[in-house]
């Protein structure tokens, strides 16, 4: 395996722009992705991410703007750059009748591999995903996990320098997940590959993505490390603290603590998790005034974290300040009813059309 350059661009936007009649699906993309790294594109469905995907794949030509891989132009040079990227639907295809073997090495010739290439390199794939045992099972009988391991092998039988992925963990059992992000995980950091992971699964992209992009309506709204990201809301001024406190075993906060509570300076909000314990954010560092006034009403302090490096909250606050802005006449000009017309989900029909096998052998998923 060659050894990468880290500080290498190998995925860029320009001021990438998408538009549908009065829809802004992507507006002024800029974007650049390291050779090595994991992504995380990051939004809501309708957010703009599969566009974007497609436009990078050559398969939806830009309103405006440009975008590359490898230095090839993703418009005018779409064929070369399938020949560099692997790519991962969200609803992985295979033939149901064939094993998975055969599914492999039918997609080997697809790509110009003789029958006898092919077969090696499936073998080597398959082994790589940890499908051998399963190999020669109509895909037919595989469960949604097996068949994205299949589609992982599938994007490897080209040997792919950069990967992208539509929402790989959709509709995965928490084990399957788990192998899953593992495996992506080994992906880029032992063999290398760059890898631009589309999702909203915020757990599964924290524990993998060097970096992450925040995409709300078309905008790309941040940017960056998840730390990074954290510790830009603290300099602007957001502090977050998760609270556990309970008086004579009592967790309950009465009205007379979240008054003072709500009377210390620069609170904004106060709010109970799931799993009881208390959420406060302020403007300004109130760890020790939450102390204090806890002690003053006779409760006991089990757990007090400051949050920041929590991509869920991060996202939240993210995402909250691009909806205020938009309410304060800031919108970009999508409606609700605006979803992007390019991330029309296909159905669940685990039978794909001849159209849709062909595109995914074309792109080798």
């Amino acid at each position: 395996m060659e050894t990468a350059n880290k500080d290498e661009i190998v995925i860029r936007t320009v001021d990438l722009c998408k538009t549908y009649g009065t829809l802004k699906a992507v507006d002024h993309l800029n974007l650049e992705i390291r050779r090595g790294e994991i992504f995380g594109l990051l939004g809501p469905n309708g957010a703009g991410k599969t566009t974007t995907t497609l436009m990078l794949l050559g398969l939806t030509d830009p309103t405006s703007g440009s975008a590359s891989i490898e230095g090839l132009d993703c418009t005018r040079d779409s064929l070369a750059v399938k020949n560099e990227v692997g790519y991962l639907p969200d609803n992985v295809g295979f033939y149901p009748n064939m094993s998975g073997r055969d599914n492999l090495i039918f997609s080997g010739e697809m790509n110009g591999l003789t029958r006898e290439q092919a077969g090696e390199r499936a073998k080597q794939v398959l082994e790589r995903v940890g499908m051998t045992e399963a190999a020669d099972r109509d895909a037919g009988t595989y469960s949604r996990g097996m068949r994205q391991r299949l589609g992982i092998a599938d994007v490897l039988m080209k040997q792919p320098r950069i990967i992208i992925m539509d929402e790989p963990t959709g509709g995965l059992d928490p084990q399957a997940t788990t192998d899953l992000i593992s495996m992506i995980h080994d992906l880029s950091k032992i063999e290398g590959i760059t890898i631009l992971i589309s999702s909203h699964d915020l757990y599964q992209i924290q524990k993998i993505s060097d970096r992450v992009g925040i995409f709300v309506k078309g905008h790309m709204i941040a940017c960056g490390r998840i730390d990074e990201l954290g510790r830009q809301l603290q300099n602007e001024g957001l502090y977050m603290f998760d609270v556990w406190a309970d008086r004579n075993g009592d967790s309950t906060w009465d009205k007379d603590l979240l008054n003072d509570v709500r009377a210390l300076p620069n609170v904004k909000l106060i709010g109970r998790k799931v799993d009881g314990t208390i959420h406060v954010e302020s403007s300004e560092d109130v760890q020790r005034g939450l102390e204090e006034t806890l002690l003053r009403h006779n409760y006991t302090v089990r757990e007090m974290h400051r949050q920041g490096g929590d991509l869920d909250e991060i996202y939240r606050k993210y995402f909250e300040r691009a909806e205020a802005g938009e309410k304060g006449g800031k919108s970009n000009g999508r409606s609700k009813a605006g979803a992007d017309a390019g991330e029309k989900r296909t159905g669940s029909d685990e039978r794909p059309s001849k159209i849709r096998r062909g595109l995914s052998r074309i792109l080798g998923k």
